[in-house]
């Protein structure tokens, strides 16, 4: 491509012009149903994803960040396509932005620390924005958090968004403005497909990724803000800024539980009274 001068608006549409047809490794595919790779269909469905439930389709590229605002029930399922993705994810109640991921309730509610299959993620009200319906990774993290300015700084010699090597706190903070939210607002975060492993001593080892084509899926019990920076992990022992991108689709979907809380004694107690705790909110709030 002939290179554009920017430096008056005459250049500056000329340049914008030309990216039409041009895919950006960052930006969403349109229409979603355009996009190739839509994962297979629930486990115990048949039924393949229509197009027409097709909501989006996204490769969020190393280093970078997306914003989506999901309806209760949508199936959002995160994709680790080369093995160096890590996707740091900060969950609100969409209906009620006050009400965000709550990871110590997470971890302590369903005594667990190692996120899987039929885990949910619980807010600081007691409910469930959204439940791990299907994982083939195991590689996750809910102790460590992000990455922040200062270490990236200290590690790479820069942190900043804009820099080559940006920090998962400043890109969840351009993600949160996206949303009508602060930099406040933005509770601790859980990361997805690098692991750790707590040792009796309380030390944390880094157990890293489960390799190319890992993939974690989720439904959102409540109507939700999922915000995403795929960044190393912070405790990853590797001297280079490794991140390899993160592909995105999300699909109609319903929730599991209609207007009755679940009986599954699998959930046990604790859980089956945040279900409950979700239910009647969602009954209440017409949701």
């Amino acid at each position: 491509m002939t290179e554009i001068s920017t430096h008056n608006p005459e250049g500056a549409r000329a340049h914008a012009r030309a990216q039409g047809g041009v895919r950006i490794e960052t930006m969403p595919i349109l229409p979603p149903s355009a996009a190739d790779e839509w994962p297979a269909p629930i486990a115990d469905s048949d039924v393949a994803i229509a197009d027409s439930d097709k909501l989006w389709a996204e490769t969020v590229a190393g280093g970078n960040y997306t914003a989506l605002t999901l309806a209760r029930g949508t199936v959002i399922e995160l994709t680790d396509v080369a093995g160096d993705a890590c996707a740091h994810v900060a969950l609100f109640n969409a209906a009620q932005t006050d009400e965000r991921l709550n990871v110590a309730d997470t971890i302590k509610v369903q005594w667990q620390a190692y996120l899987t299959t039929g885990q949910q993620l619980l807010s600081d009200r007691g409910r469930v924005l959204a439940t791990i319906v299907a994982d083939t990774s195991a590689h996750h993290d809910t102790l460590a958090g992000t990455s922040n300015l200062q270490r990236n700084t200290e590690r790479y010699g820069d942190g900043s968004p804009q820099g080559g090597t940006p920090a998962g706190r400043e890109l969840l903070i351009l993600a949160a403005a996206k949303a009508g939210l602060t930099p406040r607002d933005l509770p601790p975060t859980v990361s997805f497909f690098q692991g750790l492993y707590a040792e009796p001593d309380g030390s944390l080892t880094f157990t890293g990724s489960a390799g190319p084509g890992a993939s974690v899926r989720l439904r959102a019990e409540l109507p939700i803000i999922l915000l995403v920076a795929n960044v190393p992990h912070p405790l990853d022992p590797r001297a280079e800024y490794v991140s390899t991108p993160l592909r995105i689709r999300a699909w109609k979907g319903t929730t599991a539980w209609g207007d009755e809380a679940s009986t599954d004694a699998a959930a046990g107690p604790e859980a089956e009274r945040a279900i409950a705790n979700t239910v009647a909110y969602t009954r209440l709030r017409g949701l």
